[in-house]
């Protein structure tokens, strides 16, 4: 089966990506991957931001499919692009503050200071997202390719406001 993107014929699909219902009659991203229960394949559901946001191939795949483009595919398919070309970056999960100091940072293997912004990773396997571990802001360029990473964290880490985004970008940038 293909990857899809259709309307959800009901509220009761929780998205891959965010963990968040998706609304009855929201566009949704279905990716085929087998099934881990039977033979055959089935969709794993997401937002399509979140499906372009972690699952960059398939979701272009989907996307290239359609007889007509949904609304907002430009910025989408530049949010998948941006995860093809920087694979890592499609690991981001959001940014919190690091609540014991026990954390070591995946690149530089050094410890996260106690209340220190961090970037929470994880790793698509067997069909689910898995906690990988998290990353200094400033270990983000040289780990992910690129510091281009705030529209994952506004999706991700929404309870985050403008001034904790913009500390986060600062730390980010130096």
């Amino acid at each position: 089966m293909p990857h899809v993107i259709e309307p959800a014929p009901s509220g009761r699909a929780k998205c891959r990506g965010c963990s968040g219902k998706i609304a009855a009659g929201e566009l949704r991203f279905g990716e085929s991957l087998p099934n881990p229960f039977a033979e055959g394949e089935a969709f794993q559901w997401s937002h399509l931001e979140c499906g372009a946001m972690k699952r960059p191939e398939s979701f272009l795949e989907a996307i290239a499919s359609l007889p007509e483009p949904p609304p907002d595919a430009d910025r989408l398919t530049a949010l998948a692009r941006q995860g093809v070309e920087h694979p890592r970056a499609a690991r981001v999960n959001g940014a919190e503050r690091d609540p014991s100091g026990r954390a070591a940072c995946r690149h530089c293997k050094e410890k996260i200071d106690k209340g220190a912004w961090r970037l929470a990773l994880v790793f698509f396997e067997d069909g689910r997202f898995s906690p990988a571990g998290s990353l200094h802001l400033r270990c983000a360029s040289a780990y992910l390719g690129t510091t281009d990473v705030l529209p994952r964290l506004k999706r991700f880490s929404p309870a985050l406001g403008e001034a904790e985004l913009a500390e986060i970008q600062a730390g980010l940038a130096g």
